[in-house]
């Protein structure tokens, strides 16, 4: 039931175009009885409450379920991750303040997880998230990053690099590096494009529009502009950023 069997396969493409409920249906019959299944599951859900802002009663219960057939501390870890990760959607997104929990949440994932775990690449990069965006560390945040990016590199997880090239670009943004930030949002785009990830295009491109110099930086918001509205007005937060040079809100 790994990523390249014909399940994992289908999950992705679901996913891959925002379509979360119908990725996390097709776990359901697993999830009650396999781990990894339910943690992907109640994984898929919280994504969904990310780019949305809505569906965390749904969130919530996958969560609860993947705690409960947790067999080992890298199951448990790895639903801790996911629990911290809705801690801090729900933060980041105004809907509820929920620091203490995110912090506390990613802090048991770390005490459970080997460093070696599957999980642990994808730990440090949410690690990195609440320092750069609960706790204000950006320093933090970049070391956290690096080790995520080191630690996807190694596993070949694309898609987490596309997550850590960007937000590591976003620190070089605000620093004023332009070149890195340039290229860090264009590695970031490139490897989504690569993947086929439709829903997180949209914001790689205003991300690398927002060191873009006329008139590539209009084409590229045109672009995420048009993706977003294919893909219906998801993420829902990108909405506001389109018309503007602003940073978009973290994901």
């Amino acid at each position: 039931m790994g990523p390249d069997s014909p399940l994992g396969r289908a999950v992705w493409r679901l996913r891959s175009r925002g379509c979360w409920d119908d990725a996390a249906a097709l776990l359901d019959p697993h999830a009650e009885h396999d781990p990894k299944a339910a943690v992907g599951r109640a994984a898929l859900l919280v994504e969904r409450c990310m780019f949305t802002a809505d569906g965390w009663p749904a969130a919530e219960d996958a969560l609860r379920a993947a705690e409960a057939v947790a067999r080992n501390d890298d199951d448990r870890g790895a639903a801790a991750c996911e629990r911290g990760q809705l801690a801090y959607a729900a933060t980041v997104l105004g809907i509820q303040d929920r620091t203490d929990e995110a912090r506390a949440a990613l802090g048991r994932a770390a005490a459970l997880l080997e460093p070696n775990a599957p999980a642990r690449a994808l730990l440090d990069f949410r690690r990195g998230l609440l320092a750069e965006n609960l706790t204000e560390t950006p320093e933090s945040a970049r070391a956290a990053y690096r080790r995520a990016h080191a630690g996807a590199t190694s596993r070949g997880d694309l898609l987490l690099c596309s997550f850590t090239w960007r937000h590591l670009a976003g620190l070089a943004q605000r620093e004023g590096e332009l070149a890195d930030a340039r290229h860090g949002f264009t590695e970031s785009l490139r490897l989504r494009e690569e993947l086929g990830f439709l829903v997180g295009m949209a914001p790689a491109l205003v991300s690398l529009a927002g060191v873009q110099p006329e008139p590539d930086a209009t084409r590229l918001r045109e672009e995420a502009g048009r993706l977003f509205r294919l893909l219906g007005g998801v993420p829902t937060w990108l909405a506001e950023h389109l018309p503007d040079e602003g940073i978009p809100a973290p994901q």
